[in-house]
This record gives structure tokens, sequence and C-alpha cells, in this order.
């Protein structure tokens, strides 16, 4: 009945990559720099597991006695973005990065995408999500065309209002992008964004959907199944592997809903994997330099880990790492290319190691096949001779 427990908090990166200034992102430190903005800002079930032990990191103390293994892991991978983050968790390390388009898409893309849809659409800008339907939320309820835009990460993002086209239709659309942005132009996920209101005060909804490309190999995910265990997901993990690889999905509305889905496959008997992303750091305050509410949202998953930790199997190992940074304290509105940290519970494995810094986030996947037992012909080192307890 051997289990992994993964728990990405998408976006809390913990400090500047050795190439962040490569991608503009000199400074950034997600979590370092919270702690700065926020006076006596404090996270004491994180910090027991052994957070302030990771090295490097701002603004906690070291515990003695830390009760889990700590450390912290570099993407390897080229780019920052949520595809690139996952992938490369579950064995997959890029060589190049997903094409990325800071002056909109070509006009070729559009006008593809516009015959394909019958209508015309409006944007084709980088820009943030809450920035763009407010600026053109009105003429997209005047004309009906959806708003394209992306960021300085590889996504193609549709919004449009629910009221005027409805959710199912947007993402049929997304997924006619989806099949146009290929080849070159493959971005690393096309993103339906729906919204409600009126302007001045329009909404984007929980109804999001992310459609990603398909692996291009076997990950973590596939061996774990092909052994015949359980594979099961909260959040969005499903649209980031395609459904590949997973025997059980369940979408979230934030994540005060992704924690109690997942405590609710933890309470299950299963072996295998429950690999669980909570998006609301990144979606809802690193894009919007929200610092108190990122905090905030912290403080709510260090309030509800100890839930987490009293539901685990004895059998269960618990991993809390993120994809990438997404500093809210920082001028930019996108993600950060920074390191994540690694912070490593179960009651039978070790307490206090030291993990150090890991070369590449697959180390984590190469760690759980280890222990399952399953194949993985990923790249990644495992360190499950440093938890397990001899």
């Amino acid at each position: 009945m051997r289990r992994a427990i993964i728990i990405v908090l998408d976006g809390v990166g913990i400090g500047e990559l050795t190439d962040a200034a490569e991608y503009g992102d000199q400074g950034s430190n997600t979590l370092g720099n919270i702690v700065k903005y926020i006076d006596n800002f404090r996270l004491p079930n994180l910090w027991k597991l052994g957070l302030g032990n990771i090295e490097n990191i701002e603004g906690f103390l070291k515990n003695p006695l830390p009760e889990g293994c700590f450390g912290k892991m570099a993407e390897k991978s080229p780019g920052k973005d949520t595809t690139t983050g996952h992938w490369e968790i579950a064995g997959i390390v890029m060589d190049k990065p997903f094409p990325i388009y800071p002056d909109g898409f070509p006009k070729s893309i559009i006008e593809e995408f516009e015959n394909a849809i019958q209508r015309k659409t409006l944007g084709n800008i980088p820009a943030s999500g809450t920035e763009i339907i407010n600026r053109l939320g009105r003429e997209h309820l005047n004309t009906g065309y959806p708003i394209v835009y992306t960021s300085a990460d590889s996504v193609f993002q549709i919004a449009a209002h629910e009221g005027i086209i409805p959710v199912e239709e947007l993402y049929n659309m997304s997924k006619t992008a989806r099949e146009i942005l290929k080849g070159e132009h493959a971005v690393g996920r096309v993103i339906a964004r729906p919204f409600i209101g009126s302007e001045g005060n329009f909404t984007r909804t929980v109804r999001r959907r992310d459609f990603a490309l398909k692996p291009p190999k076997n990950t973590l995910l596939d061996y774990i199944v092909e052994k015949d265990y359980m594979v099961k997901t909260v959040g969005k993990i499903d649209d980031i592997f395609m459904n590949q690889g997973i025997t059980e999905s369940l979408h979230t509305q934030g994540n005060t809903d992704g924690i109690n889905k997942t405590i609710d496959f933890i309470t299950e008997e299963f072996p295998g994997l429950i690999f669980t992303n909570l998006i609301d750091y990144d979606m809802l305050y690193g894009h919007r330099n929200d610092i108190e509410g990122f905090a905030n949202a912290l403080a709510d998953f260090d309030k509800r880990l100890p839930e987490i930790l009293n539901n685990l199997n004895d059998s269960d190992i618990l991993f809390i790492t993120a994809d990438h940074g997404c500093d809210p304290t920082t001028i930019s509105t996108d993600h950060s290319r920074e390191y994540v940290p690694l912070l490593v519970y179960g009651r039978r494995i070790n307490k206090g190691k030291n993990l150090g810094t890991r070369k590449t986030f697959a180390d984590l996947g190469a760690t759980i096949a280890e222990y399952l037992n399953t194949d993985f012909t990923g790249e990644g080192v495992s360190f499950y001779d440093l938890i397990k307890r001899l």
C-alpha cells in the first residue's frame, strides 16, 4: 500500500535561479520577498517540517528539530511555465523552451483561428488577465468577439464573457486553437478564461480550463499506472498531462476545495500517487501582484497542513514543492525563474535530513519511482536513500 502525495504550491518560488537574469527575473524571490513585505509573517507548520532549514531561504529561523526532510530544486529545463515545471517533476526535461510571443501571435495564426471559429478576435497582445478584460470587455460585449492574449509565458489565452460565449463553446474554441498551435507554434498551454459581470465589474470565474500538449514520452504517471497502481489528481494536473497516466481526476474551485479533495483522496486506501496543484497563489495573487492575498493563501494552507498530515497512512510520503515562482512584489506580473522548495514528510521516513539543492525537479519523480518500485526512464537522481529509515 505504498503511496506518494505531491502537493504543488503553484508559483511559490524561494529565490532566483543562477540564470534568472536571462529571463529578466533578477531579484525575484516569491516567498522571501513576501516575508520582507508582511510584518511578522509566519508559517509555523511548514516551519516544523523544515522550511526555515532550506539553504539560503530568507525570512525564517532554522528549526533545530525539523519533523521532515528539506531542500530545494533547480529547474533544469529552459523556461518558467507550468507545463515545463510539472513535466520535469514527472521526469521530462525539455531541451528547448516552449515558444513565447512578446509581440502577439503571427497574423497567419490569428487568421486561421478566426476562420476556424467563424468570428473575429480582439486583442492579440501580451497582457494580464484582469487588465485585458477591463480594457476590451466592453467591445467584447458589443461584438461577441473573443479576446485573445498572451503573456511572458508560452500561452494562448482566450477570454470570453459567459453570457456572450457559453463556457462549452469557449472550451471548443480552445480545442480548436490547440489543434492549430503545433510545430514551431506549439505553445505550452491554450487557456480558456471565462468571466462574468458588467463593465467595470468583470470577474474571472473558476471554470478556467487548460489545454496542454501531450507529453512527448512516458512520465512517472504512466509507469505508476502500468504497475496497476492508481494515479489520482486534483486541480489542473489532468489538463497539464492531457489525461495521460491518470486514473481519476478532480477539478477544483480554488485552494480550499483543492485541499479538501486531496484529503478525501488521502482517506481512501489505494497504492500509487496523489498529485495536487493548488493554483490560487499563481492565478489569483502572483499574476495580480497581490502580496497580501498571496500571504493569506499561504497562511491558509499552513493552517490546513496538520489536517493533511494527520490523515496520512503510515506508508504515505508527502512531498510539498512548487513548479516555478510568481513573485507578487516585483513589477512583473508573470512567472519568475526561481528555485522551488522541497519538503518531505512521512511517519516511516527520516527527520531532519538536508536534501541539498537538487539539480532538477526530476529528482522528485525518480525518488517516487524508487519508492513505488516502478520503472522510470526520465532524468533525475533519486534521493530515497537519504529519506528512508534504515
